[in-house]
């Protein structure tokens, strides 16, 4: 699996607005923010980065102004980390990743789970981006920016779901990018506070990962952020599968 999901982010990050590929390596660039999130790279599975490849990914990112920052399955390029680390790279965190695929996904039962909906309108995209910069503790600022790329996930084969509580407020959400390499990512899974544990989170995982199993994919992944998560995920069919690493140059190692 660990080839797939790489293979899987090469081609994701070159869905991105601006693409720039090195000695073995792909980033992606989001114009609009300098966010360390939307604007990283991965390396091709097996990539054997030597020291002048490292150094001209490095100047990729400083050109721009952004943190050299890479995100990647490392059993799929077991070269990469040591040549990065080499380079000065530290580790930003270690990542497990569960896999749901359609023999283990588990719909919810209950006639009282949450109604899960598809935003259509502007406003459902702003508000459902402000959900989730909420639910992520300020990691990002709602902005037009974030709600069009909600828009653009939905309107290029991706899925994008929410809920509302009962005066019609949107309280959670997630999405999900277009499937590639066989498989697709769940992220931004997020759930207003006040609302947590009420299965909101459960319910748009599995209405995502049901959306991406019938448009083809044989396959679903995810990261965590904690046991909690963790638990909701595993309810809905997903399992632990492999690890995601994530590096980054401290602005004191940078040349």
């Amino acid at each position: 699996m660990d080839i797939q999901v790489q293979r899987f982010a090469v081609t994701n990050l070159r869905r991105r607005p601006v693409v720039v590929e090195t000695g073995g390596f792909v980033a992606g660039f989001t114009p609009d923010t300098d966010n360390p999130y939307l604007n990283y790279a991965t390396p091709l599975p097996g990539a054997e980065p030597n020291e002048q490849e490292v150094a001209a990914l490095i100047g990729i990112f400083r050109e721009r102004g952004l943190l050299p920052r890479l995100e990647f399955a490392p059993q799929a390029a077991p070269a990469v980390a040591p040549a990065l680390r080499a380079g000065g790279f530290g580790i930003e965190a270690v990542h497990e990743y569960l896999v749901c695929t359609p023999h283990t996904l588990m719909l919810p039962q209950s006639s009282g789970s949450p109604r899960v909906e598809s935003p259509t309108t502007d406003e459902e995209f702003a508000e459902l981006d402000a959900v989730l910069a909420e639910a992520f503790g300020g990691a990002f600022t709602p902005s037009a920016q974030g709600a069009a790329r909600l828009r653009r996930t939905q309107q290029s084969g991706g899925a994008v779901r929410f809920v509302r509580d009962s005066q019609g407020g949107i309280v959670g959400g997630a999405s999900c990018s277009p499937p590639a390499e066989g498989t697709a990512e769940l992220s931004s899974v997020g759930t207003r506070s006040a609302y947590r544990g009420r299965g909101i989170a459960a319910a748009v995982t599995a209405a995502l990962t049901e959306a991406m199993f019938a448009q083809g994919a044989g396959s679903v992944w995810l990261e965590y952020s904690g046991e909690g998560s963790r638990r909701v995920y595993e309810r809905a069919g997903y399992r632990p599968q492999g690890t995601r690493l994530y590096l980054s140059l401290p602005p004191a190692q940078q040349p």
